[in-house]
Parts: C-alpha cells; structure tokens; sequence
C-alpha cells in the first residue's frame, strides 16, 4: 500500500532527527515526547490548514505530514519575519481560516503574534494555538503541558494549548 510506505519513509525520517539529536548534536525539534502532544492534537482535530511559525530543519513540518495520514499535502516555505507574514496570509497565500498554528519561534514573539492572528480574522471557533518551550527559555502568558527540554534529561518545559472560542 503506497500510503503505508509513504508513512514509514516520512517516520524514518524523523527516527534519523531524533537520534542524530541524541547522540550526535543538539538541534531544536518537537521531538518524540512532545511530538505526541502535537500527534494528538492532529488526530483529534484533522486540520487542513497548519501554521508553523519557526522550523530549524522541518522536523515539525515532517511529522505533521506523517500524522495527516494523506497523499497529498502542500507546504509553503516562507522566510520572513512572522510580524510581516501572518497580515499578508489572506492576500499573499490565499489563506482563509487556519485550523492550527504551531509556535515554535521567537519566544518573545508568541504573544504579538497571538494578537496579530486574532486581528487578522484567520483564527475561527475551534482553531488550534500550541506554543513549544513556554517554560525553557520561556513564554510566561501561556499555560502548559509540563514535559522535559527534547533530547535532554532534566531540564523542564512544556507546551502551551489554547483553543480559539472566538471573539464576543
């Protein structure tokens, strides 16, 4: 079945990131304890329209697309910063509504941002926000799930959910 297939070469894929972060160098990803947060939120909700604010190396993008569990997806790779991108979503990329925005950017940014996709109108009832490292370096206007910094023991974190109940 070619979307088995497809699904274990993606899942190779991030088994590489994750041991290479292990063993080799440290690199910012979600990573696989995290990772299931996120998994749960994809399988539960079914987004088709996801907002990644901030990828080192595309892990995160990569595992959102081995979890949709479709052959076919479309990313678009934006490099610029997210103040200038999200206000242009609707005119430059045709975005309508976002169903979920990863945060995994300038920490310091998470909160303008927030307030900028409010603003923008791209965010309906039942729209997703999950923030990554709000405790470790820190994004205090979140509430978290409590987990550990990925690939390395002892050091705390966690990851904020909201969910967008609309404006009143």
């Amino acid at each position: 079945n070619l979307n088995s297939t497809l699904i274990q070469n993606v899942q190779s894929i991030l088994d590489t990131f994750d041991q290479w972060c292990c063993s080799v160098e440290l690199i910012s990803n979600i990573g696989p304890k995290k990772g299931k947060i996120l998994d749960r939120l994809l399988q539960e909700h079914c987004p088709i329209t996801v907002l990644e604010l901030g990828t080192h190396c595309g892990h995160s993008t990569v595992f959102c697309s081995a979890r949709q569990n479709k052959l076919s997806f479309f990313v678009e790779l934006i490099v610029r910063a997210s103040d200038e991108v999200i206000p242009r979503l609707r005119e430059d990329f045709s975005v309508e509504r976002l169903d979920l925005v990863f945060m995994d950017h300038w920490k310091r940014c998470y909160l303008p941002d927030l307030q900028l996709l409010e603003g923008s109108g791209l965010l309906g009832e039942g729209s997703i926000i999950l923030a990554d490292n709000v405790i470790f370096p820190g994004a205090p206007n979140f509430l978290v799930h409590r987990a550990t910094l990925e690939y390395i023991q002892g050091i705390r974190d966690g990851m904020a959910e909201l969910t967008f109940i609309g404006i009143k």
